[in-house]
C-alpha cells in the first residue's frame, strides 16, 4: 500500500535520529557558551595557594582547582564563551567570505576565475596551523587575532566548495532563463545561486568548526589568542601543562574538553551531510 503523501511529507520534516543527538549536545554547548558565567560555582579568578591543585571530587571544588587554587568547573564554563566563539566565528566570516570569492569566481570569466583561484591557491598551500600562527604572530594576542587568523586559514576551503557549486549551476537550464529575462550577474548571484548552494555551504561549514574550536585552542596555548588570565581551554592547558607529571588528572582536563568539543561538532557536521543525501535521494 502506498503511504499517505501528508504523512510522507511530515515524515520528512521530523528530525533524523542521527541528527538529533549531536544537534542537542551543540546547543547545549551554546548555552553554556552564553550563560557560563552564570553557571559558574565559584569565583573564576578567586584562588589560593593552600589550595592549588586540589583533586577531582575535592569539597567545594567537583573538578578540582588549577596551580593558582581556582575552580577548574567554574573556569572551564566562563571559558566557553570564548573559546568557542574563537570557533564558530572564523567559520561564519570563512562563510561569508569564502561563499562570495567562490561564486565570483565561477560565474565570472576566465580572467577573475584564475586571479581568485590562484591566490586562493597560494593560502591553500600552507599547512593550516603553521598559517595561522604566521597570520597571529603578527598581531596582538586575543580573540580578534583568532577568528582573523582562522578566517585567512578555512576560506580558501570554503571558497573551493563554493566554486565547484557555482560551476555546477551556471549551465543549469534556470540561470539561462533568468539570463534570457534580463538579469544582470548581480541578480543571478543573489537570487538564483545563493539559495542554491548555501545548504552546501552550511553543512561543509558547520564540519569545520571543531577543527576551528582545536586551532583557537592551540593559538591560545602557544600564547597567541586569547592571553592569560582570561579564562579559555586553550590558555588554561597551558597554564596547567607544568602540572601534568604531578596531578595529570586536573592538567588534562581542558584538553578533554576541547576533544569532547570538537567531537560533537564533527558528529553534527557528519549527520548534516548524511541527512542531505539522504533527503537528496529521496
Amino acid at each position: 500500500m502506498n503511504p499517505d503523501p501528508a504523512t510522507e511529507q511530515a515524515r520528512r520534516r521530523l528530525p533524523r535520529p542521527g541528527l538529533l543527538v549531536p544537534a542537542v549536545l551543540a546547543a547545549l554547548l551554546l548555552v553554556l557558551a552564553v550563560a557560563g558565567p552564570w553557571l559558574a560555582p565559584e569565583d573564576p579568578d578567586a584562588g589560593g595557594l593552600r589550595e592549588r591543585l586540589l583533586p577531582p571530587g575535592s569539597p567545594g571544588h567537583l573538578l578540582g582547582t588549577d596551580s593558582q587554587g581556582r575552580d577548574l568547573l567554574s573556569r572551564l564554563l566562563v571559558a566557553a564563551g570564548p573559546s568557542l566563539a574563537g570557533g564558530l566565528l572564523p567559520v561564519a566570516v570563512a562563510t561569508v567570505a569564502g561563499g562570495l570569492l567562490g561564486i565570483a569566481a565561477g560565474l565570472g570569466g576566465r580572467a577573475t576565475e584564475h586571479a581568485l583561484l590562484r591566490t586562493l591557491d597560494v593560502l591553500y598551500a600552507f599547512p593550516g596551523v603553521l598559517l595561522a600562527i604566521v597570520v597571529a604572530t603578527v598581531m596582538r594576542p586575543g580573540l580578534t587575532t583568532t577568528v582573523v587568523s582562522l578566517s585567512v586559514v578555512l576560506t580558501p576551503a570554503v571558497a573551493r566548495v563554493a566554486f565547484t557549486e557555482a560551476r555546477r549551476v551556471r549551465t543549469a537550464e534556470f540561470l539561462a532563463a533568468a539570463r534570457v529575462s534580463g538579469a544582470g550577474p548581480l541578480t543571478l548571484a543573489v537570487r538564483q545561486v545563493v539559495p542554491v548552494i548555501t545548504p552546501v555551504l552550511l553543512v561543509y561549514s558547520s564540519s569545520l568548526v571543531g577543527l576551528a574550536v582545536v586551532y583557537a585552542a592551540g593559538l591560545s596555548f602557544l600564547g597567541l589568542g586569547v592571553p592569560p588570565p582570561a579564562a579559555e581551554w586553550g590558555a588554561m592547558l597551558d597554564e596547567l601543562r607544568p602540572a601534568l607529571l604531578t596531578r595529570p588528572e586536573v592538567a588534562v582536563l581542558p584538553a578533554l574538553t576541547v576533544l569532547a568539543v570538537s567531537v560533537v561538532f564533527n558528529w553534527l557536521g557528519e549527520a548534516l551531510r548524511h541527512g542531505t543525501e539522504e533527503a537528496g535521494h529521496d
